[in-house]
């Protein structure tokens, strides 16, 4: 669908953050600049990187004025990254991007669209196509689309491809990312009070898994910050878990300790892809 920079089409803050990303850079920000939806701004923000990326972010800048680079003076990880690019931010809509990853052209042009018709809904993503580190398709992975199929299984596993998300500005107060190595599980259940959650049944994003993946390298922390945010949700949110909902919380805690840690990554993506 044709979408033209006007009056009419609300300004997008497509958020980026980045960290020694030289080898994929270039086609993660190509396939933002390639949006049909043109309103955009693009804040880059380069973590410190040691590699090119600061250099390929500042070539592509010179070229698209949407694209607003910046540059931590040290590395500060990804939640304190996030905010700052929100912080700069301008838009009605904030469309989340990876620095490894690729969005499909009309990606954002569909979030907008929804969000614009469904005004109970506060953030909306997309199914996603998991690659290799070459982006050669290895499977695709769809996500429960209603509100009350989000809120069903948000105990079991994230609702969302983060990094395809498009969410309303402002719905919440101070910084949106709150926690370290699961800042994006932790948005789902503080914006679940404030609205209702939607995807879209349809692919908007490629995926890129490599060694580097904070998914693989970091899991073990990732899953214990998970659990303390499920308990949090619970006990802070007013979320509920179901007793099938407990029972899993179970398993998972124990087996954290007895899966190898590599062999659970696969065992996830598995499971996970045999999900729509």
């Amino acid at each position: 669908m044709k979408s033209e920079k006007s009056e009419n089409s609300p300004l997008v803050s497509v958020i980026m953050p980045v960290y020694n990303y030289e080898k994929y850079l270039a086609d993660a920000i190509a396939s933002v600049t390639g949006q049909t939806y043109k309103n955009l701004e693009i804040i880059i923000v380069d973590d410190g990187s040691t590699d090119r990326s600061w250099n390929i972010i500042e070539d592509y800048a010179k070229s698209d004025k949407r694209i607003k680079p910046i540059r931590n003076k040290k590395n500060l990880r990804l939640t304190m990254t996030l905010n700052i690019a929100i912080r700069s931010s301008r838009g009605k809509y904030l469309a989340r991007m990876d620095g490894d990853d690729i969005r499909f052209s009309d990606s954002i042009q569909k979030g907008v669209n929804f969000l614009e018709t469904h005004p109970e809904v506060v953030m909306v993503g997309g199914a996603a196509e998991i690659c290799d580190e070459d982006m050669k398709r290895l499977n695709d992975r769809f996500y429960p689309t209603s509100d009350a199929e989000i809120r069903k299984i948000i105990f079991r596993y994230s609702p969302f491809c983060h990094a395809s998300i498009v969410m309303r500005a402002g719905v919440l107060d101070g910084d949106i990312y709150g926690v370290d190595w699961a800042e994006d599980y932790d948005l789902y259940f503080r914006l679940g009070q404030v609205g209702k959650l939607a995807n879209l049944n349809q692919v908007v994003y490629k995926v890129r898994t490599h060694r580097r993946s904070i998914s693989q390298a970091k899991q073990r922390l990732q899953e214990k910050m998970t659990l303390y945010l499920r308990l949090k949700a619970v006990m802070e949110y007013g979320f509920k878990m179901s007793g099938s909902d407990k029972l899993y919380f179970l398993a998972q805690a124990g087996s954290m300790y007895i899966m190898p840690t590599r062999f659970r990554f696969w065992l996830f993506n598995r499971i996970r892809s045999g999900n729509r």
